[in-house]
């Protein structure tokens, strides 16, 4: 990236600010294995994807939510898929999921702050409706007077018609423009395609293909963005 031709910067949220670029599937799994438990791997990968795709199909998630109900009703799906669901089980896993995220967002806060000081910062995020809550809850809000949610605006990543009206919102050139994101398909291709300088956060994937992947743009770490 070229610091000097930089003028706005678009942070992804969910895996950049709240997980060191981890996907979010791994960070509930350690949750599971926390909670002890007795299942595969496999077999919670399919309980993963089974909520996720209730959560895009119904409209389970509530704007009001912060992360911490957002876990309790993504666990509480994936664990009745599994029939193993219990009160206590999906409360132990749902907490340990949010108390990573706020270690993490702790951790990305310094981050924020100095360069929202510096540049005007936009959130462009797939989000269930409820990011501004999950936002405040974390005291987040404040570093992002813009904020584009899939959910809200109709498109999603790796659409980069999303990433077009977070430049829109800065109202710069898209060569003017850092998109930082976890994921090289959804965040780093796309805000690319249209021209975009990018900073991939590199953390464990999905999948291994994911993970097997190199670019320029990767750096270890959000506060390699300050170095």
């Amino acid at each position: 990236m070229n610091w000097n031709k930089i003028k706005g910067i678009i942070f992804d949220y969910g895996g950049t600010l709240d997980s060191r670029g981890v996907h979010w599937s791994e960070v509930i799994w350690a949750g599971w294995q926390r909670a002890a438990v007795a299942v595969t791997k496999e077999q919670f990968r399919e309980a993963y994807v089974h909520a996720e795709r209730a959560l895009a199909k119904s409209q389970i998630i509530l704007p009001e939510d912060n992360f911490l109900e957002l876990m309790r009703k993504k666990v509480k799906i994936e664990l009745e898929f599994l029939g193993i669901f219990t009160p206590e089980r999906c409360e132990s896993i749902a907490r340990y999921c949010y108390d990573s995220a706020r270690e993490c967002v702790e951790e990305s806060r310094p981050v924020l702050e100095a360069l929202s000081a510096r540049y005007p910062l936009v959130l462009v995020s797939n989000f269930y409706g409820n990011v501004s809550a999950v936002l405040s809850d974390f005291d987040l809000l404040r570093y992002f007077p813009r904020i584009i949610e899939s959910a809200v605006v109709g498109v999603r990543k790796p659409d980069p018609a999303i990433f077009r009206l977070g430049v829109e919102a800065l109202g710069l050139p898209a060569e003017e423009v850092l998109v930082v994101g976890d994921s090289l398909k959804k965040d780093i291709l796309p805000a690319e395609s249209i021209g975009c300088q990018t900073a991939w956060i590199k953390g464990k994937g999905w999948t291994a293909d994911e993970d097997a992947q190199t670019h320029p743009s990767q750096i270890p770490s959000l506060s390699s963005l300050l170095q």
